[in-house]
């Protein structure tokens, strides 16, 4: 699948609304914040949007592209793609089409103090309005805050800090904000652990579940609470009863592909107080084992449940709703090149993933590349749809995190030769490095999420 960012036709409506908000508002400056579903969220980088002037940006861009506008492409240089278009030269970290009637369907749709262009299923006899998503723009919302806290906004302001050698005072803020955050949602969980048996926690590939886990078990110890983890993987079917994907391979992604009716039984019986007999799955031979693990939740313990389908309603459907405290954890990366220029998450996520597994896991750049597809489709169908399910979003991006994957990442992308299917991909994501000043790794926490993909974690032998 290829992801929304690199969509030449959905680029050069980002152009088209980057002149169109200069021209009708020449003092401001349009900022990219994040993606919501199929859609970004843009405001304005000081001033809020009024309903009126989101509409007048939406019929003005509308008549952008029915003018078919000419938009000239003049060079590639200091990372960006600059185009002119009429009287203006605007810089884009991703390529767009050079006419502007050579664009995604599109809707504006205000939201909060700026817009939502929306390009999911617009022009289709099926449409249905984006509904946004409020828990993710809370979080969202919430980082930003903080940033601004700090006086940080782009990625020249966190190279300033490691060029003034303050590289260490940035990192000890940004672990302590998401100590805090995780420490706030164990107080969270102690308020409610009369009802709450069960912790459900789900985000998508590379985004620290596993570290953050680790985390928020410490701090619910400290409030006298004892998490039990219970293995998702323990419940596949056996290799011969998995579902297949549409070209006949395994699709281990599937919910189908658990054994969810057991899963259903168990969860409530060790709810109930009942000790079962859990299963132990064989990934060698793709069967389920006939040794099995005892269990039993006590007072003082809740039941910890992590992995794609945690969110998913269709999991534990028979149980009440209140036995669950449900938390969506993902690295939504907040820091933009410049305010017009964002950086997606998926970008992020994907440094993350090529790092350890090149350093931790035996996958090669090439292996990580060929599997990101799947990995995608994945989320789509079974993480980010559910993700409103949430009682909670934890961020576990880290304002300072490129700037120490940097030297990993750019070691494993420059495995990737000339000649293989990958290398445009590799020139992409090794020119959004190059706007990261490098820091030393050795001023990173060892209990640092960012320890599971860099090394050196406490959580990790």
């Amino acid at each position: 699948m290829k992801e929304t960012h690199l969509l030449k036709r959905r680029q050069t409506v980002k152009l088209g609304l980057i002149k169109v908000v200069q021209d009708l508002f020449p003092e401001e400056t349009l900022k990219t914040a994040y993606s919501i579903q199929e859609g970004v969220f843009c405001k304005l980088a000081g001033s809020v949007l009024s309903k009126r002037e989101v509409a007048l940006i939406d019929r003005k861009l509308s008549e952008w592209v029915a003018e078919n506008a000419p938009i000239e492409f003049l060079c590639r240089k200091d990372g960006y793609y600059h185009y002119e278009m009429g009287d203006r030269i605007i810089k884009a970290l991703y390529p767009a089409n050079t006419c502007a009637s050579k664009v995604d369907p599109f809707r504006i749709i205000p939201y909060r103090d700026g817009f939502i262009v929306d390009f999911g299923d617009v022009g289709k006899a099926d449409y249905t309005p984006l509904i946004p998503p409020d828990t993710l723009s809370v979080t969202y919302n919430k980082t930003q805050k903080w940033l601004e806290n700090i006086n940080v906004e782009v990625v020249d302001d966190v190279n300033a800090y490691i060029t003034l050698g303050e590289g260490m005072e940035l990192i000890s803020v940004a672990e302590a904000l998401q100590e805090k955050e995780i420490a706030d949602i164990a107080d969270t969980i102690l308020t409610q652990r009369r009802s709450l048996r069960v912790l459900l926690i789900s985000g998508p590939s590379s985004s620290g579940k596993t570290s953050f886990a680790q985390r928020l078990s410490t701090q619910l110890r400290v409030n006298g609470l004892r998490p039990v983890p219970l293995s998702l993987d323990d419940y596949f079917v056996d290799r011969d009863k998995t579902p297949l994907d549409e070209n006949g391979r395994y699709d281990f992604e599937n919910l189908e592909a658990l054994d969810t009716k057991l899963l259903q039984q168990q969860v409530q019986e060790l709810i109930n107080g009942n000790s079962v007999e859990t299963p132990l799955f064989d990934f060698v031979s793709g069967n389920r084992m006939k040794k099995t693990k005892t269990m039993k939740i006590g007072a003082s313990e809740i039941l910890v449940i992590e992995g794609i389908h945690a969110l998913n309603p269709k999991l534990l459907p028979n149980i009440s709703r209140g036995s669950f405290f449900k938390i969506y954890i993902s690295a939504l990366f907040e820091l933009n090149v410049d305010l017009m220029n964002r950086i997606p998450t998926t970008e992020v996520r994907l440094i993350r993933r090529l790092v350890r597994g090149d350093r931790f896991r035996a996958t090669s750049p090439e292996e990580t590349l060929n599997q990101w597809s799947s990995v995608r489709r994945g989320e789509y169908n079974n993480v980010f749809k559910y993700q409103e399910e949430a009682d909670v979003m934890f961020n576990s991006s880290l304002l300072y995190e490129i700037n120490t994957l940097r030297p990993f990442a750019e070691a494993s992308l420059n495995k990737i030769s000339v000649d293989s299917p990958h290398y445009e991909t590799k020139e992409r994501l090794l020119n959004l490095l190059s706007f990261f000043q490098p820091i030393d790794i050795a001023k990173v926490p060892f209990n640092s999420i960012l320890r599971e993909f860099v090394g050196g974690s406490i959580y990790f032998r």
